[in-house]
């Protein structure tokens, strides 16, 4: 569930989130590329298509389960303490931890997890999985690390194996998130499906390609909007869906919709 904090507490998170980063955008690792200034998942897909250039042939794709859910907060603020000496600040951002979520009037309580839909979150989130990313630096592994994905290459099936059971004890015993083991598994990169997309390579030309998972979601997407009993005249359908070919977070559009939006999802910019 998305905690949507009130907007005071959002301008609050936010000066917190200005000043935290300053503090550990410098410390975070290369291979990171989630909620980070100037970095963002095109970056993540080209550093993952390097890897498989070098010769990379098999891909350690572990998946955190409800990883935003359970991050524990006493590890969460003993890593921020490291930086942070101010204890004003540090109870501020316990506090933020602890406020727990309303639901149907009746507020719950948080023993754990970072609440996603706050300023802040994205930060801490990157601040939990840093040790992480520190642990496969001390290794000397190749990583791509986005949000709470990451996969990791290697070059042959065994080292995969011993990679997989390695990273997967450390972040159950020393992070103490749980790894879904259900979707967790050792893949080809024509095969893994990183952000959306896969990787080919023939004849020495690796190429980035839409996963087949991602296709059909778009295609389903699609007819979902475009259903003929959805109830929408064909200016509304237009627009919502110019608004998700866009990537745009689609609204409810009231039936007085201007003709004016049509021609702008048919033109050169909507396709």
């Amino acid at each position: 569930m998305l905690g949507i904090p009130a907007v005071l507490d959002r301008v609050i998170q936010q000066a917190t989130s200005q000043v935290l980063q300053q503090i550990w955008e410098p410390v975070f690792s290369e291979s990171s590329f989630g909620f980070r200034p100037k970095r963002c998942q095109h970056h993540a897909v080209f550093r993952a298509k390097y890897y498989v250039e070098e010769g990379y042939r098999h891909v350690v794709d572990t998946d955190l389960s409800k990883f935003f859910d359970r991050v524990n907060h006493d590890r969460l603020m003993s890593r921020i303490a490291i930086r942070v000496k101010h204890k004003r600040l540090l109870k501020h951002i316990r506090k933020f931890l602890t406020s727990g979520v309303m639901i149907g009037g009746l507020v719950e309580p948080a023993n754990e997890g970072t609440p996603q839909g706050g300023p802040l979150s994205p930060l801490l989130s990157n601040i939990v999985l840093d040790e992480l990313d520190k642990e496969l630096e001390k290794r000397r592994l190749s990583f791509v690390h986005y949000a709470d994905d990451f996969v990791i290459f290697v070059r042959s099936k065994r080292a995969a194996n011993r990679v997989m059971q390695s990273v997967s004890r450390f972040i159950t015993r020393r992070l103490r998130l749980k790894v879904n083991e259900e979707k967790s598994r050792i893949t080809h990169p024509r095969w893994m499906c990183f952000l959306g997309f896969s990787f080919t390579s023939k004849r020495g030309d690796t190429r980035i390609r839409i996963h087949s998972k991602s296709i059909k979601r778009l295609k389903d997407r699609v007819r979902e909007l475009t259903n003929r009993s959805c109830g929408k005249s064909i200016h509304q359908i237009i627009f919502i869906l110019n608004q998700f070919l866009r990537g745009c977070r689609i609204i409810t559009v009231s039936r007085r919709v201007p003709t004016v939006f049509a021609p702008s999802i048919i033109g050169s910019d909507g396709g």
